[in-house]
């Protein structure tokens, strides 16, 4: 059995390009990066940040296009895909990236939410996006959940 599947949720590093194939299919690039904090033998804190190249087609492609930009948190999931070509020096080159199947949008940087307000859709019994759930402060017997 074999199985390639990507998941990361990260920062975009770049705008999102978008192209064209030659039969019409939109097609966007962008780059990612995923940090990762740990604590080394000595108890420091560090942080690596990983950087990976995302392809998205089709429909997908054209909305990352027009709502993501950079620094915008996304969730990606995908496969792996490496692909060599030759350069014009002779030389072979090679480029690993993840080519996505689902993208979902993270919330946005500034606060802001990207729902349109209630009030501009005559929605008066929905609350603002910038407003907080307020959910029931009961304790919850573990006894009582059934599995």
């Amino acid at each position: 059995m074999y199985f390639n599947r990507a998941i990361i949720i990260g920062n975009l590093t770049r705008d999102p390009e978008l192209k064209a194939l030659p039969s019409g299919i939109q097609v966007a690039n962008l780059g990612l990066a995923t940090n990762r904090v740990w604590k080394d033998k000595n108890g420091a804190k560090q942080e690596t940040t990983d950087y990976h190249n995302v392809v998205i087609f089709g429909r997908q492609a054209e909305t990352a296009a027009q709502y993501l930009r950079k620094g915008s948190s996304v969730l990606v999931e995908g496969r792996m895909q490496t692909r060599s070509w030759d350069a014009q020096d002779g030389t072979k080159r090679y480029r690993t990236e993840v080519v996505a199947d689902r993208i979902q949008f993270g919330p946005k940087r500034d606060g802001a939410s990207s729902a349109p307000a209630a009030a501009s859709q005559g929605k008066e019994d929905v609350p603002p996006a910038d407003e907080g759930i307020d959910y029931p402060e009961e304790n919850i017997n573990v006894d009582d959940i059934p599995f």
